[in-house]
């Protein structure tokens, strides 16, 4: 539909005459669109913060927890205290081949941490190889992670969580190589852990963690061939909830439990933790959607009404108009046209509003020059939220304008 000079002036001219009423029209549409972009922001920012909590956690993990037993089996009672043994990893790795990285970890709490004159009293002494990082993506800072010679060679190195940093090397500066006292030993530290306390915690908060080779954990406190978890991926398109009976069932047989006594053993499966996120955030996009789109017909409806309303009261304008020479397509064109400019305009200024204020969000969630989470509206929502503002704008004129095209120009001289 072409749109000239004239009639663009034409257009803006009856907006004018009827300010008041298009305010009030344009209102709705502007809080229909500004609602729904609002939501739709704050729904992606809500979701990558809730992201940064799982950020560097592998999505197909299953974490193995040993507990007490609720079920007697083969002759022992319930309420047996049992453990986890590095020998599980080899049954596991020979039992179920759909396993990809199969890493054990040990943990102390609460353990002491020196460096000259600084202590740190709250550390937690993670015991792991260097395939953990399969599991939980590490965020270095300075140096590296641990490797598969540390382990071997029962190196006394460690990487120590950004907490334990600030404390013990207040100074700042790359602590790489410098000694640190963990319970009487000492140890050289190689790298430093950077990721944010919070989220998943595994056996302590990442920011309270100084990670040493399990070897060397387990001889530098007794532990023997005790390990307290045992983490595992699955490979590439399998699916972890299909084979964790089987991993049940084989921890089970070799420690004598009862695969159906869950207390005994804790399976935390992250792949259905993952889903459930997605699933959530699935359904509250669907939500909004709906109620902005309601919002939006509502505010349609409530063009169409006031264009009914100026179509009424320009009758003998429209008549004069048709008298001259005005084809009906020309009529139809106006106030369709029309129509379109007053939605659009407003649904516009909603997208506009809408986004200054989700930026605003965002500097007051930017922490030490990092944004913590992007409240943007997409690109892709805001063209599909203008085509839809179009075809509403299309619809709400539609019936204005056929009962404009409907006027004789006799009827407009009587009505007159």
């Amino acid at each position: 539909m072409r749109m000239d000079k004239d009639t663009f002036r034409e257009i803006l001219d009856s907006i004018l005459r009827n300010r008041s009423r298009s305010l009030l029209t344009g209102f709705g549409v502007f809080w229909g669109v500004f609602m729904l972009m609002l939501l739709i922001g704050g729904g992606q920012g809500l979701k990558q913060l809730l992201q940064n909590n799982f950020e560097g956690f592998a999505q197909n993990t299953c974490i193995v927890f040993a507990g007490n037993t609720s079920k007697p089996f083969k002759g022992f009672k319930k309420g047996r205290r049992w453990s986890l043994t590095y020998d599980d990893v080899d049954r596991l790795r020979n039992i179920v081949p759909e396993l990809e990285t199969i890493t054990p970890s040990v943990s102390l709490w609460g353990r002491s941490v020196t460096r000259d004159e600084y202590t740190y009293g709250k550390a937690v002494v993670k015991g792991i190889r260097a395939d953990y990082r399969n599991i939980e993506a590490p965020k270095l800072m300075y140096g590296r992670f641990l490797n598969d010679a540390d382990d071997l060679q029962e190196r006394k190195v460690c990487v120590i969580g950004k907490g334990v940093y600030a404390s013990l090397f207040p100074e700042g500066g790359d602590p790489c190589g410098k000694p640190l006292r963990i319970d009487g030993s000492y140890y050289t530290v190689v790298g430093v852990d950077w990721k944010e306390g919070g989220g998943i915690q595994i056996n302590g908060n990442a920011s309270d963690q100084v990670i040493i080779p399990i070897r060397q954990a387990c001889r530098a406190y007794n532990l023997g061939n005790v390990i307290h978890m045992l983490c595992f991926t699955a490979k590439e398109g399998v699916t972890m909830s299909d084979i964790t009976p089987r991993v049940r069932e084989v921890i089970s047989r070799a420690h004598y439990i009862d695969p159906t006594d869950e207390q005994a053993m804790f399976l935390l499966n992250t792949q259905l933790m993952f889903g459930l996120v997605d699933n959530l955030f699935r359904g509250v996009n669907f939500l909004v959607w709906l109620i902005g789109l309601g919002t939006l017909l509502a505010g349609a409806i409530g063009v169409s009404n006031i264009m009914m309303v100026s179509v009424r009261e320009r009758t003998t304008e429209i008549g004069i108009r048709r008298a001259i020479g005005a084809t009906p397509r020309m009529i139809l064109g106006q106030i369709i046209s029309e129509s379109i400019v007053l939605t659009l305009a407003a649904g516009l200024l909603g997208i506009v509003v809408s986004v200054g204020i989700l930026a605003m969000v965002e500097l007051a969630m930017t922490q030490d020059g990092i944004l913590k989470a992007a409240f943007q509206v997409p690109f892709g929502a805001a063209v599909a939220a203008a085509l839809l503002l179009t075809v509403l704008g299309v619809l709400a004129g539609l019936a204005p304008s056929l009962r404009a095209m409907g006027i004789k120009p006799v009827d407009a001289m009587r009505d007159e």
